[in-house]
């Protein structure tokens, strides 16, 4: 049986400098597949798109909102060749009832232990319709190590240098964030996977680098220490969503190879001084996200908020504009007050304004968020901050002697001297 795996294309952010991380879900979802399927990959951004006639079965693996259209239009083929069409991933969690008119079954929910269910029906002239699993997380001990050998790892690289390789050791989340739907997909309780194997999935991983994709490093403090300790031995270099900001779990964070963090900044508080003064004591790189469109921002505040990321000096800042996705907080909220303005999903980019804001038009808040890219980058490209990132990386690999010179010609990594 062959079954064609793909990675649907999205508008990226506007004013961001366009790179590629190698996708997570699909190769995730890939190491549940059973033997005896052979898997056809294509990340849809980077590669060519074939329809392969000999396919037995389509499976779309759809991360963002905004990849729903392309999503659509390529399930919508497939089905036109005779070809069964099944759709998983975040977006179509959050849009099943719109993503089953475009396909023959949908995967709701988490995928271990589940998949070979789906084949056993497939095989069988039995596909259903749909597999919901969304309220019935499986054992996290069943989570396992990626299919990582799907992937072309020489198009993942930015001017030559070798993107960060994306791994989870942990699920779920307990904090329940206003723009968030992580609550909805996952279940608002924290659910670590058992270390041993995290740890074995990372020394599997041929790339130094790393993100830590968990929707937040800050929920138990006792396992933070049990990790980050383990991690110490392995020297790789990560990067990660906010980490607790415990004197005692930064430095382990610090030691365990904590690169930089995405750090929140939703105000000029003393609180987010202090985490921003804890990172830089830690030697610990920052990316400010910064959400542009609360209801309590107007002009001078969304202007202040950039004097005052400059004036901190934080590494980068990625501003995006509040954005309703389905099942959040915030989507229920501004439905009740009729403040939607758009469910055209090629706009749900984070870059375009598709709700009415509190305290100014719409058209007033898609200036201020070129403002505020345009301002924080003027002293400095994106592209050069950027550099700069990865430059420190470099020298802290070349420091404990990581450092490994990708050579695109032989797609292997190197002990090499310079970048």
């Amino acid at each position: 049986m062959k079954m064609h795996l793909i990675y649907p294309r999205w508008p990226k952010l506007e004013r961001q400098t366009e790179f590629h991380l190698p996708p997570h879900g699909p190769v995730v979802f890939a190491a549940e597949v059973p033997d005896g399927v052979e898997i056809d990959f294509t990340d849809d951004n980077l590669e060519d798109l074939y329809f392969d006639p000999a396919a037995d079965l389509a499976a779309l693996s759809v991360m963002l909102t905004c990849q729903l259209p392309r999503a659509f239009a390529i399930a919508d083929r497939y089905r036109e060749m005779g070809i069964p069409v099944i759709m998983g991933g975040i977006a179509v969690s959050l849009h099943a009832e719109e993503a089953a008119g475009h396909a023959d079954s949908l995967f709701l929910g988490e995928v271990e232990g589940r998949f070979g269910q789906v084949i056993q029906d497939l095989r069988a002239g039995a596909l259903r319709r749909r597999y919901d699993y969304l309220n019935s997380p499986p054992e996290i001990s069943m989570v396992g190590t990626a299919r990582r050998s799907l992937l072309q790892r020489e198009l993942y690289n930015y001017r030559g240098v070798q993107m960060v390789d994306l791994v989870h050791a942990s699920r779920g989340c307990r904090f329940n964030c206003m723009p968030c739907c992580v609550g909805y997909l996952g279940g608002n309780s924290f659910r670590p996977r058992p270390l041993d194997r995290v740890i074995r999935e990372v020394e599997s991983i041929p790339n130094n680098r790393l993100f830590f994709v968990d929707n937040s490093l800050a929920q138990d403090r006792e396992w933070l220490k049990e990790f980050f300790t383990a991690m110490i031995p392995l020297k790789r270099k990560w990067i990660s969503h906010p980490v607790l900001y415990d004197p005692e779990i930064l430095d382990l964070a610090a030691r365990a190879g904590c690169w930089y963090v995405y750090q929140a900044v939703i105000d000029d508080s003393k609180t987010i001084r202090e985490r921003i003064r804890m990172l830089k004591d830690h030697d610990i790189g920052i990316e400010g996200t910064i959400l542009l469109g609360m209801d309590d921002h107007n002009e001078s505040y969304i202007k202040r908020m950039v004097d005052f990321l400059i004036k901190e000096d934080l590494d980068m800042a990625e501003f995006t504009i509040l954005t309703p996705f389905p099942h959040t907080p915030i989507r229920r909220k501004l439905e009740k007050q009729n403040r939607i303005l758009s469910n055209d999903w090629n706009k749900y980019t984070c870059d375009r304004v598709v709700f009415q804001p509190k305290q100014m038009s719409p058209d007033k808040l898609q200036e201020l968020y070129y403002y505020a890219w345009d301002a924080f980058f003027g002293q400095g490209g994106h592209q050069l901050r950027m550099a700069n990132l990865f430059k420190k990386v470099i020298g802290k690999e070349m420091d404990d002697g990581t450092y490994r010179r990708y050579d695109p010609k032989r797609k292997r990594a190197f002990p090499g001297k310079t970048a």
